[in-house]
């Protein structure tokens, strides 16, 4: 369902991708973000060529605090 939202792509092709600290330090399970056109990508590091979710910056910050103050904890 698409409903009534347009669907942008920010150009990632100069985009400086940083990895996780939280990442698993054998190089596996990895997660990087960059910044591009004002929206935060994420993309698996194993798949660098691979599809990447862009969200705009204002909702990136939103998520992040949310994550933070345990609004999205499954356990």
């Amino acid at each position: 369902m698409r409903g009534d939202r347009d669907v942008f792509a920010p150009d990632l092709s100069r985009a400086t991708w940083r990895k996780s600290s939280r990442s698993n330090g054998a190089g596996g399970e990895c997660v990087e973000v960059a910044e591009a056109d004002a929206f935060i990508a994420v993309r698996d590091s194993k798949v660098p060529s691979g599809p990447s979710l862009a969200f705009p910056a204002q909702q990136w910050s939103a998520l992040l605090r949310d994550i933070k103050t345990g609004r999205h904890d499954l356990t």
